[in-house]
């Protein structure tokens, strides 16, 4: 298939650009920049020049493509509610384009909130009103009614590897910066995480295999928020402590929030259904080798 990748410079994006290029598909990677582009050239992927605001360039892309793969998002917490309604935009846009085709089109969201009080599965599906990503989300199964072949992947909160700057190298910095790798209360609430081509196969099975109007989870372990400190301080020479829920805010910031959940989440439907199965490194192996403790 020739697949249009949104997203495709990107620590994921890249990934699956690979991914795909690994296993016989034809990849347009979207790049809004030239070094953007400079990175999607050299995965050996097509680059079409543009970005999420350009819904004339994205509807173009994806009508003359066989599938499309959104990841593109603004990650700026500070802007949640504008990058939400860009990516809205973005997912009408493209479903309007695919609709009464049957293409596959499938785009990236996360578990965090997904479900309180037990594992979150596959085929949870969150409440009304929820995070604007989860609602976008419900929108994009929602167009599997108009005959495009839609699926989410759910990704983990962390998703690890060699090079990644995601929320495990910020606790690390938060880590070097404070002196102590800390976790919250008893450390015992579950963090998921998967390695980044671990999940570029789920997404791959997305656009392969998936059925219309279905969630996969791009999740291959949990561990707890207080194994991540340990790993953390071994890695720093640091001291691991508790801090009272109360000071999490104070000490880790803005991730204090993330940091405090639980996340169970389930991949038994995934697995199942598409015979996914990790192979690469888990979160604390990848922690022991090193790779978030240079500089």
């Amino acid at each position: 298939m020739r697949v249009f990748v949104t997203g495709a410079s990107g620590w994921i994006g890249s990934a699956v650009v690979t991914e795909l290029l690994g296993t016989g598909h034809q990849v347009l990677g979207l790049a809004r920049s030239d070094a953007a582009a400079d990175r999607v050239a050299a995965l050996g992927a097509e680059v079409r020049r543009g970005d999420l605001d350009d819904l004339d360039g994205l509807r173009a892309a994806a009508a003359a493509a066989d599938a499309v793969v959104h990841l593109g998002y603004n990650h700026d917490f500070s802007r949640m509610a504008e990058a939400a309604q860009t990516d809205r935009a973005v997912i009408d846009a493209v479903a309007g384009v695919l609709a009464g085709t049957g293409k596959p089109f499938t785009i990236a969201s996360g578990v965090l909130g997904v479900v309180e009080g037990r594992p979150a599965t596959e085929e949870d599906v969150p409440e009304a009103g929820g995070h604007p990503r989860m609602v976008n989300a419900k929108a994009v199964l929602d167009h599997a009614a108009h005959g495009v072949r839609t699926s989410v992947v759910r990704f983990a909160p962390t998703v690890h590897g060699d090079g990644d700057h995601g929320f495990v190298a910020v606790l690390t910095g938060i880590a070097r910066e404070k002196g102590v790798a800390a976790y919250i209360g008893d450390g015992a609430n579950r963090w998921s995480g998967v390695h980044v081509k671990d999940a570029a196969v789920v997404v791959r099975h997305a656009i392969e295999d998936a059925p219309a109007g279905t969630v996969l989870h791009a999740v291959a372990e949990e561990v707890t928020t207080r194994e991540i400190a340990t790993a953390i301080g071994d890695g720093l020479g640091l001291p691991v402590e508790s801090i009272p829920a109360g000071l999490a805010m104070e000490h880790f910031g803005w991730m204090g929030r993330f940091f405090g959940a639980d996340l169970p989440v389930s991949n038994a439907i995934t697995r199942e259904r598409y015979g996914w199965k990790p192979t690469h490194p888990t979160l604390l192996e990848d922690l022991a080798a090193g790779h978030y403790f240079r500089g």
